[in-house]
């Protein structure tokens, strides 16, 4: 299984694209959340991952940089599958407010043409609390954050049998979430900005995490492998090197700080 990070950073930004990624398990595709505008498709494109390819889709809240590329997904579904274009059917995935959140604004947007397929083929799915379902031919639980703010769900995904890949979301981490992010070979893991600019950026202000923070946690909860994403984008040219330097102090496992478009093996 693979990771590519579609985008990387958080709400404002400007040099990057938002938090949003595809996870491809050989054919099978899973897109979480779709940032916030059409550039989903051009982020799509430049990864080399054809959008009518993708049937499954996670939202995780309902925030503007994660709600809005997926009623574009939507609108570009729906009228491929006017067209006959589009094969087989999109489930899409988030609890069950934003289930309604989603079907609302997709109603209120888009042409009729647009949505005579929402609940035919495209399946705007409620997942509970705990819920277990198979997605991309992999288990996977469902999870609430217990978010502070808007309502957000995570994810936690076994894999070739028996590696474990946990999404946090883009909130910091809750002892909640202890039982499905424990021991994880891969934790995605929000990290607004580096600890040592914290007074600058102000995270806890925004209830973020830093990449000492995440990188704590990780070595708290036995993690091999964090994912750090969600970030600002004033540093954007030297990320990498700066956060490596930062995390590597709180934690002796793999750190993964990917660029929009990398792609991961997990």
């Amino acid at each position: 299984m693979k990771i590519t990070m579609l985008g990387t950073g958080n709400a404002m930004v400007t040099k990057c694209y938002n938090t949003t990624f595809v996870l491809t398990n050989g054919e099978k595709q899973l897109l979480v959340d779709g940032g916030g505008g059409n550039k989903i498709f051009n982020q799509l494109e430049d990864a080399s991952i054809d959008w009518k390819n993708i049937k499954e889709i996670f939202v995780t809240h309902k925030h503007v940089d994660h709600v809005i590329g997926v009623i574009w997904m939507i609108r570009k579904i729906c009228r491929s599958m006017k067209k006959g274009e589009y094969v087989g059917d999109v489930n899409i995935y988030a609890h069950g407010e934003l289930c309604d959140i989603i079907n609302s604004i997709a109603h209120m947007l888009l042409n009729k043409k647009e949505t005579d397929f929402i609940g035919e083929r495209v399946h705007i799915i409620p997942v509970e609390d705990g819920e277990e379902r198979e997605i991309i031919g992999n288990k996977t639980v469902f999870f609430d954050i217990h978010s502070t703010k808007a309502k957000q769900f995570g994810f936690s995904m076994i894999y070739d049998n028996d590696k474990k890949l946990t999404c946090c979301g883009d909130e910091p981490y809750n002892e909640k979430e202890e039982k499905y992010a424990k021991n994880s070979d891969w934790l995605l893991h929000e990290a607004f900005c580096l600890y040592s600019e914290a007074d600058k950026f102000k995270p806890y202000e925004k209830h973020h995490s830093t990449v000492k923070d995440a990188c704590e946690l990780a070595t708290e909860l036995g993690i091999k492998n964090i994912l750090l994403y969600h970030t600002e984008d004033k540093n954007i040219a030297n990320r990498k090197t700066m956060y490596y330097n930062e995390g590597k102090e709180f934690f002796s496992g793999n750190i993964a700080i990917p660029d929009d478009l990398e792609t991961i093996e997990l």
